[in-house]
C-alpha cells in the first residue's frame, strides 16, 4: 500500500477508484465498503484509493472533544487498511482551514486534479465539504461535468449491518469487549510501552508488565480484568490484563498491567500489542495480598480455559 501524507504529494493514479472517510476502527461496516471498492477497481483493472482524515474531525471542530476516544491510532489504522489490501492511502491533514473547503473545491482540487478519479464509491448518506454539502445527489447530477462515476452503497446494506464506530466505543467503554470484537470483526487491540512499576505482582507470583499508551485519544476499555493475547517479538502469548486503580494495594492512579503466561523476559521500554478477548470480572478490593493472589489464580485458570491453552 502506498501512502501519501500530504495532498500536494499526490500523483495521478491509473483508473483511481476512490472512497473517503475517517474509518475509525476499520470495522465490518467499513470493510463492506472496502470490499466493494476493491471489486470495482479489479473489474476495471484500476487501483483502490482511500482518502482519510487525521486528526479526527471532531477533535478539530468540537470544543468539548478532548474526551473523544478513538478505536485506532493513525499507525494502527495504517496497518489495518494494509491488511484489507488497499492500493493507495491518502492522509489529508484535517484543519479548521480544510473544514471550510466547499465540496466543489474538494472535488476539483483532490478528486479531479490530484487523483484523476474515475469512480467514487461512498457509504449511504456520506457527505463531504463545508456543511456536508457534497451529497450523492449532487455528485450524480454533476458526474458528466466532473468526469467520474459515483456509486453509493445501498441503505439496506448499511442498515443490515447496523454498526458504527460510536456503538463499538460504547461497548468497549462498558467492558463488553465481546460485542465490540463482534462489530470490529477481530479482537480490539492497543499498542503500549512497558514502564517500571512497583513490582507487587512479582512478590505474589504474578509479575506484570505495566503499560502506557502514548496517544491520549486512544480508547482504553472499562476497568476490570481481561483475558488477552499479547504480541511481542513476533510471537503470541496468552495473558490476563488489569485496568483500574488497584484498590487492594491503595493505588490512586489508573493503570494498565498485564501478566503474560509462560514468559520470563525483561521488557522495560519495549512495545507490546495487546488483543482483548473477554472481560473476566470487575476490579475488586481484597483485604489482603493472599486473597488477591487466590483470586488471580482463579482469573488465570479462567483465561486459560477461554483461550483453550
Amino acid at each position: 500500500m502506498q501512502v501519501y501524507h500530504d495532498i500536494e504529494e499526490i500523483q495521478p493514479i491509473d483508473y483511481a477508484v476512490v472512497t473517503s472517510g475517517t474509518f475509525d476502527g476499520v470495522h465490518i461496516g467499513h470493510q463492506k465498503i472496502l470490499e466493494r471498492l476493491k471489486e470495482v477497481a479489479l473489474r476495471h483493472r484500476g487501483k483502490s484509493v482511500l482518502i482519510t482524515y487525521w486528526p479526527h474531525p471532531r477533535l478539530v471542530l468540537q470544543a468539548n472533544s478532548s474526551d473523544l476516544k478513538l478505536l485506532n491510532t493513525f499507525e494502527e489504522k495504517l496497518d489495518l487498511l494494509e491488511e484489507q489490501g488497499i492500493d493507495y492511502l491518502i492522509k489529508v491533514p484535517f484543519t479548521k482551514e480544510f473544514s471550510l473547503w466547499s465540496s466543489e473545491h474538494f472535488i476539483r482540487h483532490i478528486l479531479i486534479n490530484k487523483i484523476k478519479t474515475k469512480k467514487l464509491v461512498i457509504g449511504y448518506d456520506h457527505r463531504f465539504g463545508k456543511n456536508r454539502e457534497g451529497s450523492f445527489e449532487h455528485l450524480t447530477s454533476n458526474a458528466e461535468k466532473y468526469g467520474f462515476e459515483v456509486e453509493e452503497i445501498p441503505r439496506q446494506d448499511i442498515d443490515e449491518i447496523g454498526i458504527s464506530s460510536t456503538k463499538i466505543r460504547k461497548a468497549l467503554l462498558s467492558g463488553d469487549v465481546e460485542l465490540g470484537n463482534e462489530y470490529l470483526g477481530r479482537a480490539f487491540g492497543l499498542t503500549a510501552t512497558v514502564v517500571e512499576g512497583n513490582k507487587i505482582g512479582r512478590k505474589i507470583g504474578f509479575p506484570t508488565a505495566n503499560l502506557v499508551v502514548q496517544d491520549r485519544h486512544k480508547l482504553i476499555p472499562a476497568d476490570g480484568v481481561y483475558a488477552v493475547n499479547v504480541m511481542f517479538g513476533g510471537r503470541r502469548y496468552g495473558g490476563m490484563l488489569n485496568i483500574g486503580f488497584r484498590p487492594s494495594v491503595a493505588g490512586d492512579t489508573r493503570v494498565m498491567e498485564v501478566h503474560i503466561f509462560d514468559f520470563d523476559m525483561m521488557i522495560y521500554n519495549e512495545v507490546l500489542t495487546v488483543k482483548f478477548l473477554r472481560r473476566i470480572r470487575e476490579e475488586i478490593k481484597f483485604d489482603s495480598l493472599e486473597a488477591l493472589k487466590a483470586q488471580l489464580s482463579k482469573d488465570k485458570a479462567m483465561a486459560i480455559r477461554l483461550m483453550g491453552i
